[in-house]
């Protein structure tokens, strides 16, 4: 019996979107995916009813990993979705909540209660931004107002994210992810609007406009400049591969393959980008509960002013600047141990949790007739030979990913240097994806071969 057979009266009355009864095709998917993107844009257009003007953003270096959009009702973003999956993960990986999840049963109640701790998480986070003062009502009879808006704007979120990943392409965190660091990235770049100190917001413009001063300022070109290597340095990273190499013995129900050989692809980034996801998520939430503390009268993890730490284990984990490895090389030092330590677990928990570890992957190869050349066809041979891989490959992913991110952020790369690492990898897989499905598309032979 399942941990989670009691929540199943719950389950039942909690609305979700329902999969499709029938195979969409490629244009089916890219309209749904379209649509919802464009819906995405439009209600992060929409202001919160009620806020004082000049609200100052909190959480301004976090913002792209969590997909929200500051003073409109998309302000949560993706934060309670990804925070309950940290939570699930970490019940999951520890054995407190055991759960088999290659048991479609399991996995579904996984996925409905996970998307029961979202709907929590929304309640708690917006009480939390409200009532501690990181967004503050014009008037206190605003007070619910606002939390409302909030709850429905995250509500709102969690089931477009349930309809790209159910109808369209990839899943909606990852495509609203990738919107909001490209749109900043764009604008960043090219906007013509003036900025704080008279001259034009967006790097080149005013780049430019100082040149044409007399005033030249290579400085401002930084952020651009690190975008572009970041861009570059993590699409390297998705297109390598280690390739072990497999010949079929037999396809089941096509009957016998003989002399096929080919290889089997494992990204070095084999994680994915999803321990960056959730370490961001961790750290937006490590300053929500120092607000909290600090509320109640006991600041044990640092006081905070404005929203923002200002000491003790807050501050610490609060993103550094480039030039603190001067003026405070311990904040940038035990920010960057955190960071990549905790995207090494989340990369572990993530990679067991999916099913993408050494044991799963091997089962799935072995009864789709899959075996290594020159070894006997076997399970436990399949699985020794992927262990000495998938763990490794687990493990430098995590750091990999942890580290480009925690120097991107540093340089203070346009959308974050943590969204410019997530917006590459997000668009490589959906590039993949969407390839793939065109691909089958063209090919109702090779859907029908591969099982479709």
């Amino acid at each position: 019996m399942s941990a989670l057979e009691v929540l199943e009266p719950i389950f039942k009355v909690v609305p979700e979107v329902k999969s499709p009864v029938h195979r969409e095709d490629f244009n089916e998917k890219l309209k749904w995916t379209a649509l919802v993107l464009v819906l995405y844009f439009i209600l992060t257009q929409i202001p919160l009813y009620g806020l004082i003007p000049g609200a100052i953003d909190s959480f301004a270096q976090l913002r792209a990993v969590m997909a929200g959009s500051f003073g409109s009702i998309l302000t949560l973003g993706i934060g309670p979705i990804v925070t309950a999956s940290i939570v699930l993960q970490l019940l999951v990986g520890s054995n407190l909540l055991e759960l088999d999840l290659s048991s479609h049963k399991d996995k579904s109640h996984f996925q409905a209660t996970q998307k029961i701790l979202s709907i929590v998480f929304t309640v708690f986070e917006a009480s939390v931004l409200v009532l501690t003062g990181n967004l503050t009502p014009i008037d206190s009879s605003y007070t619910f107002i606002l939390i409302l808006q909030l709850v429905i704007g995250a509500l709102v979120i969690i089931y477009l994210d349930e309809v790209v990943s159910k109808w369209g392409f990839g899943s909606g965190i990852g495509l609203f992810i990738a919107a909001g660091v490209c749109q900043q990235i764009i604008v960043g770049t090219f906007s013509i609007l003036n900025g704080s100190d008279g001259l034009f917001a967006g790097i080149l413009p005013k780049f430019i406009q100082l040149c044409a001063a007399g005033r030249p300022d290579f400085s401002i070109l930084i952020p651009l400049i690190a975008t572009i290597i970041v861009f570059l340095v993590v699409l390297y990273g998705e297109a390598m591969r280690v390739e072990i190499p497999i010949s079929h013995g037999s396809v089941r129900g096509h009957g016998r393959i003989r002399g096929s050989v080919g290889k089997y692809p494992l990204k070095f980034v084999y994680s994915s980008n999803m321990p960056v996801i959730l370490t961001s998520a961790l750290l937006v939430n490590v300053t929500l509960f120092a607000n909290i503390f600090q509320k109640i009268g006991f600041p044990i993890l640092g006081r905070t002013e404005n929203g923002k730490a200002v000491d003790g284990i807050a501050w610490l984990l609060s993103t550094p600047k480039l030039q603190m490895f001067v003026t405070e090389p311990l904040h940038v030092l035990v920010y960057a141990i955190f960071f990549i330590v905790c995207c090494i677990l989340f990369s572990y928990l993530w990679v067991e949790i999916s099913g993408l570890n050494a044991k799963k992957i091997s089962e799935q190869l072995y009864n789709s007739g899959i075996q290594i050349p020159g070894f006997r066809s076997s399970k436990r041979q399949l699985y020794k030979i992927l262990k000495k891989y998938i763990p490794a490959l687990t493990i430098i992913s995590g750091v990999y990913v942890g580290l480009i991110a925690f120097l991107a952020d540093l340089t203070s790369a346009l959308g974050g240097g943590t969204g410019v690492l997530l917006t590459v990898g997000i668009l490589h897989k959906l590039y993949e994806e969407m390839a793939e499905e065109q691909l089958m598309s063209a090919n109702p032979l090779l859907r029908k071969f591969l099982g479709d």
